[in-house]
């Protein structure tokens, strides 16, 4: 067992450990915990959580499938949300979007091999008087244009 995997499982216990009594329906909120600890859902995690509540791995990965609140793989150093709500839709986010795909060169819910950027496309940002915008760790970059998006990737990869 590598020292990663190592660490991941000791931090999904300490978890767990927290939960003695957690049946089924306490499935979601350990998952969030362990999110929100380890940045993402391990192939490690998913298995030592399906131990301890007595659940197929199967079923658990069901569940967190449908949520889109969950990550399989962890998160760029930048992650960016491309928001594809009404307003922005409107103002021509889809474009901005196939913009960032190509710059990247990766899809939505991937992250670069560097493991600079990831990106995802969420359905409303709440700033429609911005549209259409983006966030990277809570800067946001607005009235954006397909021209635009290589300026502001660039500004990133140069801070590394």
């Amino acid at each position: 067992m590598s020292t990663t995997t190592t660490s991941i499982t000791a931090g999904v216990k300490e978890i767990l450990s927290a939960h003695p009594e957690a049946k089924r329906d306490s499935l979601i909120p350990i998952l969030q915990e362990i999110q929100e600890k380890q940045g993402f859902l391990s192939r490690e995690a998913v298995v030592e959580v399906g131990k301890a509540l007595n659940l197929p791995v199967s079923k658990i990965y069901g569940v967190a499938t449908f949520y889109n609140q969950f990550r399989f793989a962890p998160q760029g150093k930048y992650h960016i949300q491309v928001c594809r709500g009404t307003a922005c839709h409107v103002k021509g986010s889809a474009a901005v979007l196939d913009s960032l795909k190509r710059e990247l060169k990766i899809d939505s819910g991937e992250t670069t091999r560097d493991g600079l950027f990831s990106l995802e496309v969420v359905a409303c940002i709440g700033a429609c008087g911005l549209a259409p915008v983006i966030n990277i760790d809570g800067n946001f970059h607005a009235n954006l244009t397909s021209q635009k998006i290589p300026g502001i990737v660039n500004q990133y990869r140069k801070q590394g």
